[in-house]
């Protein structure tokens, strides 16, 4: 429990710093008069590089039973999730209002975008979170933990059934033995 909240923290802080950049950029293409829903995308593809870089290096640790690009492809997939969860908040909190409005409306334009946006950070990190833990995050030290208690002598866990590959277990493996000659 100790280390997945150690984790927590350390997506939390990437993440606070992602949002920085996602919406220090957003916010600086919307006082250029670019479209809420276009800025919003080109900031959130900007904080994503960065997040994928921290992620990877602080937050998650890679797992040996699967290739690099299959790691870089479900990060992409679920990039794609979140950037289309983040969009469709985006514009809903924009909804009805006309992006060209006179500049009195052109504040209350940019609060509703930027109340979206924080709502729309809340959803896509608890969806990139899941997906991240479930598929990309190395579990090893977990079991390595699990087989100490077994071997300490406490029968309710020698009794346990056979383990069960998990999907992500059994994606790695068939991304190992799919990864081209050259590619490591």
């Amino acid at each position: 429990m100790k280390k997945l909240i150690e984790q927590l923290v350390k997506f939390g802080l990437v993440g606070v710093v992602a949002f920085v950049i996602d919406e220090g950029i957003m916010n600086i293409l919307i006082f250029m008069h670019v479209n809420n829903v276009v800025a919003s995308t080109i900031s959130f593809l900007i904080s994503l590089v960065f997040n994928y870089w921290a992620s990877m290096k602080y937050v998650f640790k890679h797992r040996d039973d699967m290739a690099r690009w299959m790691e870089g492809l479900i990060f992409l997939a679920s990039a794609v999730v979140g950037l289309f969860i983040n969009e469709w908040i985006i514009w809903m909190s924009t909804l009805g209002m006309a992006a060209n409005a006179a500049m009195t409306q052109h504040g209350m334009y940019i609060l509703r975008t930027n109340i979206g946006k924080i709502v729309a950070t809340v959803v896509v990190a608890v969806w990139n979170f899941i997906i991240r833990k479930w598929l990309l995050d190395d579990r090893s030290g977990q079991k390595a933990s699990a087989e100490k208690q077994s071997e300490s002598g406490n029968p309710e866990s020698k009794m346990s059934a056979p383990k069960r590959k998990t999907f992500a277990q059994k994606l790695g493996e068939w991304s190992i033995t799919h990864t081209p000659k050259g590619w490591q």
